[in-house]
């Protein structure tokens, strides 16, 4: 989706620009320009080998993955240009030009029909998440497991996170500075309130 002709800012023949969009309040979106290299990964068991590949219609590949504008797992869209969060497949708005990310098959008996690369599992086996929403500072699982050792392996906080040595509520290991020292307990040791610089 380029700007019409004429625009200000029109970088339809720029081979190196990137246009991002936001179709659905979930699901960012983004495509490139000619001269850019999408990063496309195909689909891996968890113990490396190549996944077999399923709801594969005649004439079609099947899905891939891709790295979104925020370095999460993304979903390709057919036009191989579009890349969608993963939490944004199947959840009722088609945000690929074409509406794969809503295609029946692939929504039809979510987590099972999804390509293993959109989902990520909690520690209760019957629980599940989509993968961008694994190390992203909330308890997307209820249990944290999405957000702490062993189950899943998160980078550190980053320099808008403080670290608690155990927190309780919202988050599981990293709360955002922009909580510290607002007089309400995030960290079950109190230091959000005593220890934490701020924001």
């Amino acid at each position: 989706m380029h700007p019409p002709p004429g625009c200000p800012g029109d970088q339809a023949g720029n081979p190196s620009y990137i246009l991002h969009t936001s179709a659905a309040p979930r699901a960012e979106s983004w495509e490139l320009g000619t001269g850019d290299m999408n990063k496309i990964f195909p689909q891996v068991e968890a113990n490396g080998k190549a996944a077999a590949r399923t709801n594969v219609l005649p004439g079609e590949e099947a899905a891939q993955a891709c790295v979104t504008v925020t370095n999460r797992t993304g979903f390709l869209c057919r036009d191989r240009r579009s890349c969608i969060s993963a939490s944004g497949v199947c959840d009722g708005v088609r945000t690929c030009p074409h509406g794969e990310d809503e295609d029946e098959d692939l929504c039809r008996d979510v987590p099972k029909s999804l390509p293993q690369f959109l989902v990520a599992h909690c520690g209760d086996p019957a629980s599940w998440i989509y993968s961008d929403q694994r190390c992203d500072g909330t308890n997307n699982c209820g249990d944290c497991s999405d957000e702490l050792i062993p189950v899943t392996v998160c980078p550190p906080c980053g320099p808008g996170w403080w670290r608690c040595t155990s927190t309780v509520f919202k988050y599981c290991g990293c709360i955002p500075r922009s909580l510290c020292r607002d007089r309400v307990q995030h960290c079950s040791d109190w230091s959000d309130e005593y220890s934490c610089p701020g924001p």
